[in-house]
């Protein structure tokens, strides 16, 4: 395979194969990373007239991408840093980002939730609300950080682009537009804690339409530049171009009225399939272990990325039903995990084990948030060598 040894934009001392702008060639690329473009249709489609789409064949689908991909995908950067041998120098060589944080944060988690009500100032109900806002500032950052990832490894490619058109546009339109459209949807965790207070929220009602229209202006104009700046560059990317494309036709559904639930099912699919995908790839190129049976064993796994998808896939199944008691915080949400387990699993809701899950789920996610940033921190030499399964063309 012929490769240059010169830097790649972003990527410094990368060696990459220069005529390939795939991560892993058309197919893979397109049902994993451009996977919003055969998801758009597929959602419209099923949700067809209905005046409700979440009542349709459009929550089926929902119910069985949630099933198969959301906590895998939440579990797959762990996986990356404590299950593979590509992460473990990394392990050894930056204890507090990879041991000493994610314990920390989940003491805290624990800590937080654990307590009774006249334990500590807040009462569980207001502790639970303010880290549910925490968690939903977090969470659209890392949105809007997974595409400028995703952006990154075909700019990596292709040379093409700067690192901060993609930063701005991915954080951006992938980041604040879609802060924006949740405001507008009323869908903002805790919204009428922190947003619909007084003037802001009269102001809000009455000026949705400007406020989309403008929106909607600042997102064509912002894919109009990525796009012409993409035609420009001495070695075009199509498939960067398609990523472009896929995220601004999903913000431009999130900024129409009257699609939330399409919007849900878009947005958080997209991420939790790119996130496997990529996840799926990046230890394949690991060296095996010279000693221990449960390490060869992962190793077997981690070099056949269908394997490793499908273990992922298991433990989201699995899981679904212990993490739903935290994600459906506040209440009126649809609980997946009872279609497959029936009544075994409705108890845990009202368990005595609540606060404890409640914990975990947040726990989870802010490790989730963290190790996503460990693992894909491209711009750090011993993080490329452990990822060299998404560097290398194949």
């Amino acid at each position: 395979m012929k490769r240059t040894g010169r830097a790649v934009a972003g990527f410094p001392s990368l060696e990459r194969a220069a005529p390939s702008l795939w991560i892993n060639g058309p197919l893979w690329d397109g049902a994993w990373i451009l996977s919003a473009l055969w998801l758009l249709p597929l959602v419209f489609w099923l949700a067809g007239n209905r005046s409700d789409p979440s009542a349709g064949p459009l929550d089926m689908l929902y119910f069985a991408l949630t099933a198969l991909f959301w906590i895998g995908h939440r579990l797959g950067s762990s996986w990356l840093a404590y299950g593979t041998e590509a992460y473990r120098p990394l392990l050894r060589a930056e204890p507090i980002r990879f041991i000493v944080l994610p314990l920390l944060i989940t003491a805290a988690c624990f800590a937080i939730f654990l307590p009774p009500d006249g334990a500590l100032p807040w009462t569980r109900a207001e502790r639970l609300v303010a880290l549910a806002i925490l968690d939903y500032a977090l969470v659209t950052y890392h949105f809007g950080a997974q595409h400028f990832g995703a952006l990154s490894l075909y700019r990596a490619r292709s040379g093409s682009a700067t690192r901060r058109m993609d930063r701005l546009f991915a954080l951006g339109v992938g980041g604040v537009l879609v802060f924006v459209a949740d405001i507008l949807s009323g869908s903002a965790a805790y919204q009428d804690r922190w947003i619909d207070r007084g003037a802001v929220a009269a102001w809000i009602t009455a000026e949705q339409d400007p406020i989309r229209h403008i929106a909607t202006l600042v997102l064509v104009a912002a894919t109009a530049t990525m796009l012409l700046a993409e035609l420009r560059a001495a070695r075009p990317s199509w498939p960067r171009a398609l990523y472009i494309m896929g995220l601004a036709m999903m913000v431009a559904v999130a900024l129409r009225p009257r699609s939330l639930f399409p919007f849900l099912v878009l947005w958080t699919s997209q991420h939790w399939i790119v996130a496997t995908g990529l996840a799926s790839r990046t230890p394949n190129k690991e060296s095996p272990p010279m000693r221990g049976r449960i390490r060869k064993t992962f190793h077997v796994l981690n070099t056949r990325p269908w394997a490793l998808v499908l273990l992922l896939m298991i433990v989201s199944v699995l899981l679904l039903p212990v993490f739903e008691v935290e994600a459906n915080r506040q209440g009126g949400g649809v609980y997946y995990g009872d279609r497959i387990f029936g009544t075994f699993v409705t108890g845990l809701r009202t368990s005595i084990w609540v606060p404890a899950l409640v914990a975990l789920g947040f726990a989870t996610g802010f490790l989730h948030y963290l190790h996503d940033r460990n693992v894909y921190r491209l711009s750090n030499p011993k993080v490329r060598a452990a990822a060299r399964g998404l560097l290398v063309s194949q």
